[in-house]
């Protein structure tokens, strides 16, 4: 079977399916959860995820727009983790919000991700014509917002440094450049635990992206994953290289995972398209069968 990134030529069966890795505005998306549930429609997708960085802000807003559109909708969020020094994008669906465990790992989170953010705009700002309140400036949701990378990219667009948010990522905002900084993360070990605590489903997002990350999760490494409980694997994403595809399609039947997958849409932020990697209704319905933190905003019966 051959895979490639971007846009999979699908089959009418997976252009229906769902896409379940989306951004809105709750951290680094432009676009609201309402007008996300809205352009999901549009595009014929069968069901989505709204899956913010590190925090569950949005998922009110998404509830009532899914309700509203008769949507269905998984809850989720996508948490930054690192692995023996290997950063790891984590997507966990359908936990408990009110869990103690994973709101305790988001608060410290979030904490150390705005304190990083501010670190590296004093940095930038003796180079660059911005402020940490140009940055602040470019937040839709005060607070509730996930700050970071992206959001310096948009001041220095506004700026006028650079003429959109990925030329400002391939220059001053790059995590080879010199003003980048790592964003401190719990663990793998420790997100896998917390969200199981919390009754979700966790599926290591675009494990296979060697433009992000110059080295990649070992098969070692997911396989410990996978005895402490992991279940999935995003494989349908752009980033994933055709050998890193078969590569993960190869683990996940080894090992019995779930393979998922999604857009990482980001509205205006990124060029990827809403829909452009699905995951089968299947798939779907394995994923809600195994969460017992909350249930999926208007899952259809079966």
């Amino acid at each position: 079977m051959t895979h490639q990134t971007g846009v999979n030529p699908a089959s009418s069966h997976e252009r229906a399916g769902w896409d379940l890795h989306c951004h809105t505005v709750f951290s680094d998306g432009t676009m609201t959860p309402a007008e996300m549930v809205s352009l999901a429609g549009k595009q014929g997708v069968a069901g989505l995820a709204i899956t913010d960085h590190d925090t569950n802000a949005g998922w009110a807003m998404a509830t009532e727009a899914a309700e509203s559109e008769g949507m269905p909708l998984l809850l989720g969020t996508e948490i930054t983790a690192e692995d023996q020094n290997v950063s790891v994008h984590m997507l966990a669906y359908l936990y408990d919000p009110e869990d103690m465990v994973i709101t305790r790992l988001f608060d410290r989170t979030r904490q150390a991700r705005l304190a990083r953010t501010r670190t590296m705009v004093d940095r930038i700002s003796q180079d660059y014509p911005i402020t940490w309140q140009d940055v602040l400036d470019q937040v839709k949701e005060g607070e509730r917002t996930t700050v970071g990378r992206p959001h310096i990219a948009d001041a220095l667009v506004r700026a006028g440094v650079y003429s959109d948010r990925s030329k400002a990522f391939a220059g001053v905002c790059s995590s080879s450049g010199p003003y980048y900084l790592p964003t401190p993360s719990p663990t793998t070990h420790q997100v896998l635990k917390a969200v199981k605590h919390a009754g979700g489903v966790v599926v290591i997002a675009h494990p296979g992206a060697t433009q992000r990350n110059p080295v990649l999760l070992s098969d070692v490494q997911i396989g410990n994953l996978v005895r402490e409980g992991l279940d999935g694997l995003e494989v349908r994403h752009r980033d994933n290289s055709p050998q890193e595809q078969e590569r993960l399609l190869a683990l996940a039947e080894r090992w019995d995972l779930l393979v998922t997958g999604g857009s990482d849409w980001h509205g205006k932020g990124k060029p990827n398209v809403l829909g452009e990697n699905r995951t089968s209704s299947e798939v779907v319905g394995c994923i809600i069968d195994r969460a017992y933190g909350i249930r999926p905003v208007g899952y259809p019966s079966v």
